[in-house]
């Protein structure tokens, strides 16, 4: 009668409220809302970032996008530096840190997830190893092994050609260095947004709950949902409540006689849209 829902994850949107337009035929008290918020917003920047070149650093935070929601695993936080470097005009650490978070990730999903695969033909190439500077041999294991989306595959790709351009010498980095690291940046955010995702269109996501999301039961015990995915989950019956927002992760209440059978994916998010009353 249950399913996992996701419960903790890591996000950033209030680039946001700097970007979005403020529309004529607003009604007046939500055109006032926008500015205030906006407003809040642009102080907090100031506080976070400091006050000199206030200005590079919030198109710095424009350019870089919102920070999408993704699950709370080895990246999160070597993420928020490589943005705030990004931010406060150090472009070349922000380059060079975005590549090396990708190769890290890659290192840390190898080692985690190798002893699922012990009777692979990949597994001889990654079984002794405790780490990987050549990213062709993760990718493609772990692509081999189903782990990687296509997508994720070709987002690493174009990351690794972000590490020769920063990495090995090349003269032009002295003078676009920030277009580098935004494109590296935003490589690397799509990878988090698509692998790492903590909401999307992703295989393994339930969708027919509108604002929530949980793993599908046909996915529940494949290596990578097990050991990233379902740490940052509660398994919840569909009559569960939220009880708090104030921490990561959310905490649930759900202390309610299910009965002891096994019900499909489409039955248990009918019963969850019938909890909640749609």
């Amino acid at each position: 009668m249950k399913r996992y829902r996701i419960l903790g994850f890591d996000f950033d949107a209030r680039v946001h409220q700097l970007t979005t337009q403020i529309e004529d035929q607003w009604d007046e008290s939500v055109k006032q809302l926008w500015r205030d918020n906006r407003a809040k917003t642009e102080r907090a920047l100031v506080s976070q970032f400091g006050e000199y070149a206030a200005d590079q650093k919030r198109r710095n935070f424009i350019d870089l996008g919102p920070k999408l929601p993704s699950v709370l695993a080895f990246h999160n936080r070597f993420l928020q530096q490589i943005r705030v470097a990004f931010v406060m005009d150090a472009y070349y650490p922000a380059l060079t840190a975005a590549c090396s978070l990708g190769e890290r990730i890659l290192n840390h999903l190898i080692l985690t997830l190798r002893d699922d695969f012990k009777n692979t033909p990949e597994y001889k190439r990654v079984r002794s190893k405790g780490s990987f500077d050549d990213w062709k041999v993760p990718i493609d294991t772990l692509a081999a092994w189903s782990v990687l989306l296509p997508e994720v595959v070709t987002d690493f790709r174009q990351l690794l050609k972000c590490r020769h351009d920063a990495i090995h010498f090349r003269p032009e980095v002295d003078t676009n260095d920030r277009a580098l690291a935004l494109v590296a940046i935003r490589s690397l955010g799509s990878i988090l947004e698509k692998q790492f995702g903590a909401m999307g269109t992703q295989p393994w996501f339930l969708t027919d709950v509108a604002g929530e999301f949980y793993i599908k039961k046909a996915w529940e015990n494949r290596p990578f949902i097990q050991r990233i995915y379902l740490p940052t989950c509660r398994k919840v019956g569909p009559r569960h409540e939220v009880a708090s927002m104030a921490v990561v992760p959310w905490t649930v209440r759900d202390d309610y006689d299910y009965e002891e059978r096994e019900i499909t994916d489409e039955e248990f998010c009918a019963l969850r849209r019938g909890a909640l009353g749609y």
